[in-house]
């Protein structure tokens, strides 16, 4: 028997930590961590009687206490986050309505770390990237965007780099079947401070989160806040982004993972 690939989990997520760097200024999280010497008498709370020097160790339990929003961390944005209307006047699906099928499936990945900072990927650059991998879009791809962002998060800058994808440029994938994608970047649109400029130069609002907006025509999902993409390959690996599930949200938090099947170690031998 020849030998088997070996399938290695890659982990695509980013932490829910006290890092300021990881949002911009107001939308960060709030994390307070509890050590078991603090929490004991909680636990002897609930047995009347009890000492905490009979606890072991007088310890109670680790716990932390979390503020923060659906958008913080590794996450999935629901159509609802969008706009209150999807695939043209249809109500959005919130982040519990969002079939799970479209969260596992063909990962791609579109290199992007080239483009400058605050570029607004078209249509024409996604298809000469597929052209450059060699892949055709299949429906039920989940496309990601490597960008230059990956490489600065945690740093103060994150927020501000990497390119944006537009909304000709969401409509092309989403147009072949295409439901869910991702970007490793604080936004799947280009970073603020990036549009802020042409805003103040145009006064044009269709170059306001175009990127999202382009699911008030046809419904889909992305990740935002994805890492560790260079360490995946430009296809041939799956994908699983299955959001927690918020009753009504517009994201709900995800350990997103790739699933990347390698080549047997050279000289392998497979069983008789």
């Amino acid at each position: 028997m020849s030998p088997r690939p070996r399938r290695r989990i890659v982990d695509l997520s980013v932490p829910l930590e006290n890092n300021p760097a990881a949002d911009p200024p107001g939308y960060s999280p709030e994390i307070e961590y509890r050590h078991h010497r603090q929490t004991a008498a909680e636990v002897t709370a609930f047995f009347p009687g009890m000492r905490e020097d009979q606890l072991p160790g007088g310890e109670g339990w680790g716990i932390e206490w979390v503020r923060m929003s659906t958008h913080n961390g590794t996450h999935l944005d629901a159509p609802w986050h969008f706009h209150s209307t999807m695939d043209g006047g249809r109500p959005s699906l919130t982040i519990d309505q969002v079939p799970l099928d479209w969260c596992f499936g063909p990962g791609v990945k579109l290199d992007f770390r080239h483009l400058p900072d605050g570029h607004v990927a078209t249509a024409a650059e996604v298809e000469a990237e597929l052209a450059r991998i060699g892949h055709a879009l299949e429906p039920g791809d989940i496309v990601v965007v490597n960008t230059a962002a990956g490489a600065a998060y945690g740093r103060p800058d994150y927020v501000s780099r990497g390119c944006g994808m537009g909304r000709e440029a969401t409509l092309y994938l989403t147009a072949r079947g295409v439901r869910v994608c991702g970007t490793d970047a604080w936004s799947w649109d280009a970073p603020f401070v990036h549009t802020r400029e042409r805003w103040l130069a145009t006064g044009d609002p269709g170059l306001i989160w175009e990127g999202h907006r382009a699911g008030m025509e046809r419904a889909y999902c992305h990740i935002e806040k994805l890492h560790n993409l260079e360490a995946l390959p430009a296809s041939g690996f799956e994908i699983a982004c299955f959001p927690v599930k918020v009753k009504g949200g517009s994201a709900g938090w995800c350990r997103a993972v790739g699933f990347v099947e390698d080549d047997p170690a050279p000289g392998a031998r497979g069983g008789a």
